[in-house]
């Protein structure tokens, strides 16, 4: 009984799933599915994937380990809708068998420029033939068609589902799982210089689950959110200046500012971008802790917005940060500084209530006769103070409070 349970064990088919951009974290989930597919004897592992494209680094990371894996690996374009683009092709056409379900395509892997820097058109070419040989050489590996490999750098060629397999770019086409693992039964595959025959018929299948880790930094690996992470970081850090002691506000600006430059290390980051919001929110500090009423803040705005739009500058749309987040994000902060300096402003113009100039204009009854340069005596506002005015006022008449001279009310008859 356990022998056969064994046997049902190790008789599966591992399932990986990739959607997104292609970046470090992909990698690693990916290298984890390969080698656990290695370790607990897979009958194969299916990657259904789902990428606009992504980073050169991790892309070269997948591939190279699909190559040298010790288990069949199928990659699958899946589901409908789905697309293969850019380091998706490379990752494809390095799997032992390509397959792609009905209504997707696959395509447009030439190389954009990262950082927000543009290429010369030497460097542009040096990148470009070295794409070319890196694909043409992974295409001639695994039997697909080189020309088309090539066209797809070059000329950033994109085709349909079915043209894909008449270009033999792919070798399958599968409306769901089930049919691929059925069409996918008895094909041969070489792992190692040695043949193996697919058996994938009736076989169950098992997915390898993304770790917490793996989803976290996933996430935050997108642009946007990068981008919100270090906004938020920002706004953490300006309200403990603003009010110290606090802490919470501390530990949340800290903490989002670090995620965020973790996610700016793995994507194409323009740092002078990040100088400039940084600059931003260094003048807002200092509006906050000496302010100026305007000019620091209006530096402070222009500085993040032009950050902002200078923080991810690539030609790829999926690396790049969403308009309405910046709109949103300067908005939010210009119009707080606005508020901050309105109220600054009206606290200005305002009329002081406390102190000696708060006296001034209120209203007193005299308890000692005044007479013009002897002092006398007046009750304001539950206080006994000195008086003195330029005419007589008798007691009980009411006074107004001209002038406050050290302890001394000057006054005159209301």
């Amino acid at each position: 009984m356990s022998a056969l349970l064994l046997l049902l064990l190790l008789n599966h088919i591992d399932i990986a799933k990739v959607s997104g951009v292609i970046h470090p974290p992909t990698a690693e989930y990916t290298l984890k599915a390969i080698q656990q597919a290695e370790e607990d004897g897979a009958e194969c592992l299916i990657i259904e994937l789902d990428t606009p494209g992504g980073l050169d680094v991790s892309m070269r990371e997948i591939t190279k380990a699909i190559l040298n894996a010790k288990v069949p690996i199928i990659v699958y374009v899946y589901p409908s809708g789905a697309r293969c683009a850019s380091a998706g092709v490379f990752i494809l056409l390095s799997s032992n068998i390509a397959a792609m379900a009905p209504g997707t395509n696959i395509g447009a892997a030439h190389p954009v420029a990262m950082g927000g820097k543009k290429m010369d058109e030497t460097m542009n070419a040096k990148v470009e033939n070295d794409a070319v040989a890196y694909i043409k050489s992974i295409a001639k590996k695994r039997g697909k068609n080189e020309k088309w490999a090539e066209d797809a750098v070059r000329k950033s060629v994109s085709v349909t589902t079915e043209e894909a397999l008449e270009l033999g770019v792919i070798d399958i086409i599968a409306e769901n799982l089930e049919e691929l693992l059925e069409k996918l039964d008895s094909l041969e595959v070489e792992i190692d210089g040695k043949t193996q025959v697919l058996n994938t018929k009736d076989e169950s299948t098992k997915e390898i689950k993304w770790s917490f880790k793996e989803k976290f930094f996933s996430k935050i690996a997108n642009p946007t959110i990068a981008y919100m992470l270090l906004m938020i970081g920002m706004w953490g850090i300006i309200l403990e200046f603003s009010h110290p002691g606090g802490f919470v506000p501390g530990i949340v600006g800290g903490i989002s500012l670090i995620l965020a430059f973790y996610s700016f290390q793995i994507l194409p980051v323009n740092y002078a971008g990040v100088g400039l919001i940084i600059l931003g929110f260094i003048l807002f500090i200092l509006e906050v802790l000496t302010p100026t009423y305007g000019p620091l803040a209006i530096g402070g705005v222009t500085s993040l917005s032009l950050g902002s739009l200078m923080l991810i500058q690539v030609e790829a749309p999926f690396l790049q940060i969403s308009k309405v987040s910046i709109f949103f994000a300067v908005a939010l902060t210009g119009s707080f500084f606005v508020f901050v300096l309105a109220m600054a402003f009206r606290t200005m113009r305002k009329k002081p209530i406390t102190g000696k100039r708060g006296l001034i204009g209120k209203i007193g009854i005299v308890k000692e006769r005044i007479e013009p340069n002897l002092e006398g005596r007046v009750f304001i506002t539950g206080e006994w103070w000195k008086a003195i005015s330029d005419e007589t006022i008798e007691v009980g008449e009411k006074i107004n409070v001209i002038e406050v001279n050290e302890l001394v009310l000057r006054v005159k008859k209301k």
